[in-house]
């Protein structure tokens, strides 16, 4: 059915993303020639680095060539980097050779250096092998729709070379040194308070580090694209770009949001409680307290930018029927969101995350595709190569913008701002010897001082005495119990419970704990209202086909690092912007930013999704 949406916990399956009823098997031969290299793209980026600006990049690229190649045999169209105009007796056919030797020659150099460069090298091959079309040939001269497609591959990795993402030195930001370089935080070790700067990123060190992908590395990660702020952009205006130095570094950085909440600085207050915040959502992780919330558009979504303020929906516009309920168990929908945003193992990261959504709503029997809701119907090419050299700018740029903030703020994450400040102890009471400027403030029922009484035979500290009970006066929390409660993922869940705070985890697998770049401004928050935006504009409407996007985690067969969800779960959105929001929320939950880092994106992403849909349509032409 869907094919690019497989389960990505224990048990693969196949899932109904948008519809709830079977629509059979979708053959490759009913996909456009786009959609099957873009379907490659999507699995050879599942087997590769997880580097959400790499492969923003890398789908901005590929689309640049199909529609180049498209658009070399329609009179109005523009391409991107080639004008090239050319006429055939057959523009399906030309079109179709023209697109599969572009995306081909550009995945083969992209990919030859992946860790699953043997599996998805074999795979373009055998797509070029089964459509006919002769691998080997790799001529530029001339007026045939293949040379014409080796012609765009070779302009766009030539432009890929010197776009400032250093690809030819594996895209290392060369010039970057972490402010905390020489205090990387062990997950496994206690605390956090030999943090140098805690406003600034911290390395995370590991004897072995599993990235997104599943692929296994050794030592510190370094920061991922310091100097993407710098890589040149589809739709980003240089008006709206500011330049700033530090250490001799220049950083560019659009749409400039300002600094964000600084410990002991400008910003404590909501440095502090938004960090906090991190815990208390992780304290909700837990589906045996019994709480039941309803995830249906009858009550979820419909925000304003920039909040969580919505209520729901009174109606599905489509069908004009209320949404009907859909009550889960608070627990189960928490863990179920931050993995399933989250881009785990074997994903295609962010960006490709809503390429695979773009694609399932263009399989949808309502979807009539006329863009913008304008006009005549087109076909499926047309569709499709419009849909990504639009969508592949807005995540492009997204990545852009968002880590070019990144780069220059260098934020901290919250599994380092949490231990440090948990470290020092609590900052309400200053005439307490566990008094610390830099501590936490004390929530009851949720962070609480070690005491003599809380420590005595059934208290509820009692298991965090420590040895001689020297935990007195460190500071507990109840929070997720994080990955030393898990023995076996298949049968654990680790659940919620009182913790020493300094030891805190997000909800994220003991291997990987944490991207390699900094927090602020949220990549996922960024990178979904800009798609959200772009679908939107695209489609001309703010709704899921039918007024519904749905997805389906399976009892006990989607959570990777423990057992859940304890019951089927089906996710549910009425409009793109409404998963956008989502999928910004859910990395509080994850443990992975603050408020902080979150709402910024939103607000940046809006603005990276609309200019993208402008600059798309003035390449599309008349």
């Amino acid at each position: 059915m869907f094919k690019h949406l497989v389960c990505r916990g224990r048990f693969p399956f196949i899932i109904g993303f948008l519809v709830t009823v079977l629509l059979g098997s979708f053959s490759a031969n009913a996909d456009s020639i786009a959609r099957q290299w873009n379907e490659l793209l999507l699995q050879a980026i599942r087997n590769d680095y997880a580097r959400p600006t790499v492969h923003a990049r890398n789908l901005f690229h590929c689309s640049v060539a199909m529609w180049d190649a498209w658009a070399a045999y329609d009179n109005d169209a523009y391409g991107f980097l080639n004008n090239e105009k050319l006429s055939a007796s057959d523009i399906e056919q030309a079109r179709h050779e023209a697109i599969s030797y572009a995306a081909y020659r550009v995945l083969k150099v992209r990919f030859q250096t992946s860790p699953g460069a043997e599996d998805s090298l074999q795979r373009f091959d055998d797509l070029m092998i089964d459509l006919g079309y002769d691998i080997q040939f790799s001529d530029l001269d001339g007026k045939s729709p293949a040379a014409l497609g080796n012609r765009i591959a070779a302009q766009v990795l030539s432009y890929g070379y010197k776009d400032g993402s250093n690809e030819l030195n594996d895209f290392i930001g060369q010039d970057y040194k972490s402010a905390n370089r020489f205090h990387p935080l062990i997950p496994e070790l206690e605390g956090n308070t030999g943090l140098y700067e805690p406003n600034r990123w911290q390395p995370l060190a590991f004897d072995l580090f599993v990235d997104q992908a599943g692929n296994q590395l050794v030592g510190p990660p370094p920061f991922l694209g310091p100097h993407w702020g710098s890589v040149s952009p589809f739709a980003l205006h240089e008006r709206d770009a500011e330049r700033f130095q530090r250490d001799g570094v220049e950083y560019k950085v659009f749409y400039d949001p300002g600094a964000p909440p600084l410990l002991g600085d400008v910003g404590d207050k909501e440095y502090h409680d938004g960090f906090m915040q991190v815990v208390e959502y992780s304290s909700q992780l837990d589906p045996t307290n019994g709480k039941l919330i309803d995830i249906s558009p009858n009550s979820r979504g419909n925000n304003d930018l920039g909040t969580n303020n919505g209520a729901g929906y009174t109606l599905n516009p489509k069908s004009g029927q209320p949404y009907a309920p859909n009550i889960v168990l608070a627990g189960d929908y928490y863990r179920v969101i931050a993995e399933f945003w989250a881009d785990g193992p074997d994903s295609e990261t962010p960006p490709g995350h809503w390429f695979g959504i773009a694609n399932s709503i263009s399989e949808h029997p309502k979807l009539l595709k006329r863009i913008e809701n304008k006009g005549s119907l087109v076909d499926d090419l047309e569709w499709d190569v419009k849909l990504y050299l639009a969508l592949g700018g807005a995540v492009h740029d997204a990545a852009i913008a968002a880590w070019g903030i990144k780069g220059w703020y260098d934020y901290v994450r919250p599994i380092s701002a949490i231990r440090y400040m948990a470290g020092w102890g609590q900052r309400d009471v200053d005439n307490n010897e566990s008094y610390h400027p830099e501590g936490v403030s004390l929530v009851p029922g949720l962070i609480e001082l070690i005491t003599p009484e809380s420590i005595v035979s059934g208290a509820r500290h009692a298991h965090l005495a420590g040895p001689g009970n020297s935990n007195v006066g460190k500071i507990a929390a109840y929070t997720w119990l994080g990955p030393d409660a898990i023995s076996d993922p298949v049968q654990d869940t680790a659940g919620v419970g009182w913790i020493l705070l300094q030891n805190w985890w997000p909800y994220q697998r003991p291997n990987f704990v944490t991207p390699p770049f900094a927090g602020y401004i949220s990549g996922h928050s960024t990178f979904s209202r800009a798609a959200a935006e772009l679908l939107t504009a695209f489609t001309g409407d703010p709704y899921f086909p039918g007024g519904l996007g749905e997805y389906i985690a399976y009892k006990d067969q989607f959570l990777v690092f423990e057992k859940g969800p304890s019951k089927t779960i089906k996710l549910q959105w009425a409009t793109y912007r409404d998963a956008a929001d989502e999928s910004a929320i859910s990395r509080i939950y994850g443990g992975i930013h603050p408020r902080a880092d979150d709402i910024p994106g939103r607000m940046i992403g809006e603005r990276v999704g609309i200019n993208a849909f402008e600059k798309a349509v003035q390449l599309f032409g008349n």
